[in-house]
C-alpha cells in the first residue's frame, strides 16, 4: 500500500517527474486543492442523499482529472522537446540529460 501511495504522492515517482520542479509543484498543489474540495463536498453532504450522489460524482470526476493529468505528463517529456532526432540536444540542455 505504501508503494502505491508513493506512486501518486511522490513527485519523483509519479508521471509528473519529467516536468520541471516548479511545474510539478504547481500541478500537485492544484490537484491537492481539488482533492481537498472533493472530500469536503463528499463528507459535508453525508446526511443528504442527493448531495451524497454529487459527492460520489465529484470523486469520480477528480479521479478522471488526476488520471488525465498523469497520462498527459507521460506522453511527452519536457526534455524531449529539445532533443534532435539522433538523441543529441538541439539547444543548451539546461537539465543535464
Amino acid at each position: 500500500m505504501k508503494e502505491k501511495i508513493s506512486l501518486v504522492m511522490d513527485p519523483n515517482k509519479n508521471p509528473l517527474q519529467s516536468l520541471p520542479k516548479s511545474q510539478r509543484f504547481q500541478i500537485m498543489v492544484l490537484l491537492s486543492i481539488m482533492w481537498s474540495s472533493v472530500f469536503c463536498l463528499a463528507f459535508g453532504s453525508w446526511f443528504w442523499w442527493g448531495e451524497l450522489v454529487i459527492g460520489h460524482v465529484a470523486v469520480a470526476v477528480a479521479i478522471g482529472i488526476t488520471s488525465l493529468t498523469f497520462n498527459q505528463a507521460k506522453k511527452k517529456s519536457h526534455r524531449d522537446m529539445y532533443r534532435a532526432k539522433d538523441g543529441t540536444s538541439r539547444y543548451d540542455d539546461l537539465w543535464g540529460g
